[in-house]
């Protein structure tokens, strides 16, 4: 810049000028540090500059050139005075004659006075203004200090504020919290509830359980016994024929035949036996197998006895025959006339006069009628047994569940149970809609519905007779009263019931198949109402007491009635036909074992209802068995099956001493139905 250039041109000149080439000595400056302190520190007022400013200061104490306008000097303040006087002291107190430094000229020292002065009024003037900023610095400070003060109260109105906020907030999840554990809550009481409930249906259930095991454990052990009793009694047997083999050995020479071969195998049958007998008694389990070879040996012994007297028969007759012909040789030799003796009187009968082999004709065509309505039922449901559509056999499984589970559920716990059960079984036969399993279900969902609920609630009925009652006799009542019940309210089922328990047990027509040439063995024992599985037929005893299970139902329905029906009407199947079923039965030749079983089933379940409608007649009926037809049962009756016999006998006997048939065990009293 041109200003620049100017300056470095005059310190340039400067520097080319004599002074500027001249030369100094420092040296003295060793010596004189405060002469040289003081050349180069600033210039300094005299104590005096104080007077002569004042009096400068002053218009009538100035002179011509000396003189200096009032403008350019103000006049102090008089609020300032206090503060200039104490200003001026402090310059006394500072210019010190020691400090002093004087001025070279009279004008220079009015200019510094001047300046002194100058800078003592901006001096007064700043702390003026320094104090009225100040003041105005303390106003904005205390403005500001409320500012802050009223926006702190507002912030911590807002704190407080949002602090509700969120105790609200916080309160409202607390309740909401607390209703969702509430809810929680009573859902686990309500899972705990259910669980309670199925554990309770458990615990009953395993009670169930546990009394139906006891139950088959007790039922195991009488059949156990009853094998061991049946056991002993074909020992018991076997060694009797075994000893009708002995007599006949020590004769030999008067009967002709060796007999030693038959002993033999007469001891081996008797050890086999035995053998059974023993492993028994050392505490082991008596097999079916064990039972049945034992079974086995004791028919092998009778067809043994019987072939051993065949034989001694043929050769008895044998020797009558040469006798006879030597007797004739031995007569013409003699030339003796001999007379014709009289004709032998004819072998009596071995059944008495005016007893049956078989059911009279009515009672046949009975049993047959109901046996084509049963065949007919059947046939007119083949089309809903066997399809093949899913759709059909739900229908079908659903028609069977709803018939068949309330007739096991069927127990003397309450009447009201009884006629829950009726009225469902009734309700679904009358074509109403029934729940089971969850679902409604009625006869109307196929055209075969009501037939095949017909057949399929008679079979169920006869199957408890079967299972049920021949456990526990008690049972046949309440189950009895539900079947005459729907008996009487839908009368095909009835005869539907009695055609299937006829199949199963023919003597509750009264009816004794008889054997046909070219009937198999096994469809023959079948039609006499034994079970034959795989060619192997059922026991005895198991076999007595499905038909006395059976018998005691069909005797119970005859002595039960529905008590809630209108009894208007007659007994669908009355006393007429236990009087009839106990003539029939008296009519017809005794089987052993059967006939003496079922007469006592009978009697105990019906005996005290026939006292009470034929008295007298039936009294003479009771003194007949006991006269005339129990000793025809003793008379078929063998050695291992005589507590049949033993149990009929002093029931008859108790019950004319006493002259009364004492009510069956279970029998529902009216003070049932009034509970």
């Amino acid at each position: 810049m041109p200003a620049e250039d100017k300056r470095w041109e005059t310190l340039q000149a400067l520097r080319n000028s004599k002074k500027g080439r001249l030369t100094y000595d420092t040296s003295w400056l060793e010596d004189g540090e405060d002469i040289l302190e003081q050349c180069q520190s600033s210039p300094k007022l005299s104590v005096n500059s104080a007077w002569v400013l004042d009096h400068l200061s002053r218009p009538e104490t100035q002179s011509g050139n000396d003189q200096l306008p009032e403008k350019s000097v103000p006049s102090p303040d008089p609020r300032t005075e206090e503060e200039n006087n104490n200003n001026v002291q402090q310059l006394d107190e500072e210019l010190t004659p020691e400090r002093a430094f004087l001025l070279l000229s009279p004008e220079a020292t009015q200019i510094e006075g001047y300046v002194k002065m100058y800078e003592t009024v901006h001096k007064i003037k700043g702390q003026a203004e320094l104090k009225h900023r100040q003041e105005l610095q303390q106003k904005i400070v205390h403005d500001l200090s409320t500012s802050s003060t009223e926006q702190m109260k507002r912030f911590e109105e807002s704190l407080e504020l949002k602090q509700r906020q969120e105790y609200e907030e916080m309160r409202d999840m607390m309740e909401k919290g607390s209703l969702e554990a509430r809810g929680r809550q009573e859902k686990l009481k309500e899972e705990h509830r259910r669980k309670a409930k199925n554990m309770n249906l458990k615990l009953r259930e395993a009670e169930q359980q546990r009394i139906r095991q006891k139950e088959l454990e007790h039922q195991r052990q009488a059949e156990s016994r009853d094998r061991l009793r049946k056991l002993n009694a074909i020992q018991a047997e076997v060694l009797h024929l075994n000893m009708q083999i002995e007599p006949y050995l020590k004769q030999k020479d008067l009967v002709g035949l060796d007999l030693s071969e038959y002993s033999n195998r007469g001891n081996q049958l008797c050890s086999l036996v035995s053998g059974v007998i023993k492993l028994t008694s050392e505490g082991g389990l008596l097999q079916q197998e064990e039972m049945l070879n034992a079974e086995r040996a004791l028919l092998q012994m009778r067809t043994l006895i019987a072939a051993m007297h065949e034989k001694i028969a043929a050769v008895a007759a044998e020797k009558k025959r040469v006798k006879e012909e030597e007797e004739k040789a031995l007569q013409k030799k003699q030339e003796v006339k001999t007379e014709v003796a009289p004709p032998a009187p004819q072998q009596k009968p071995t059944h008495k006069e005016g007893l049956q082999l078989k059911a009279d004709s009515s009672t046949l065509q009975w049993y047959q009628r109901l046996q084509d309505i049963c065949n007919q039922c059947a046939a007119s449901i083949n089309d809903l047994n066997n399809s093949k559509d899913s759709k059909v056999k739900k229908i079908k499984m659903d028609l069977q569940k709803t018939a068949t589970i309330p007739v096991g559920q069927i127990s003397s716990v309450a009447a009201s149970h009884l006629r829950e059960i009726f009225d469902k079984i009734n309700n679904l036969l009358l074509g109403k809609q029934i729940s089971s399993g969850g679902k409604l279900v009625s006869i109307s969902q196929h055209p075969q519905g009501q037939e095949f609920v017909y057949y399929k609630l008679a079979e169920k009925f006869v199957k408890q007779g079967e299972e049920e009652v021949a456990s526990h006799h008690e049972a046949a009542f309440p189950i009895a009263v539900v079947a005459s019940g729907i008996w009487e309210s839908h009368p095909k089922v009835g005869d539907i019931f009695l055609a299937h328990l006829h199949r199963k047990c023919p003597y509750a027509v009264p009816f004794f198949p008889s054997w046909k040439d070219g009937l198999p063995k096994e469809e023959y024992q079948r039609l006499l109402g034994y079970r034959v599985q795989e060619n192997c037929v059922e026991q005895q005893d198991n076999f007595l007491k499905r038909m006395s299970g059976m018998v005691r139902l069909y005797a119970a329905i005859i002595v039960s009635r529905w008590p809630y029906g209108t009894k208007q009407g007659e007994h669908p199947h009355d006393l007429n036909h236990a009087w009839r079923w106990l003539a029939q039965m008296l009519n017809m030749e005794p089987l052993a074992d059967v006939t003496a079983t079922l007469l006592f089933d009978f009697l105990e379940v019906c005996g005290h209802a026939l006292m009470l409608k034929y008295q007298n007649q039936f009294w003479k009926m009771i003194r007949l068995i006991m006269t005339e037809y129990f000793p025809r049962i003793e008379a078929v009756t063998g050695n291992g099956q005589v507590g049949a016999v033993i149990r009929l006998r002093q029931f008859l006997e108790k019950s004319l001493k006493q002259k009364d048939f004492p009510l069956p065990k279970g029998y529902l009293k009216p003070a049932f139905w009034k509970s």
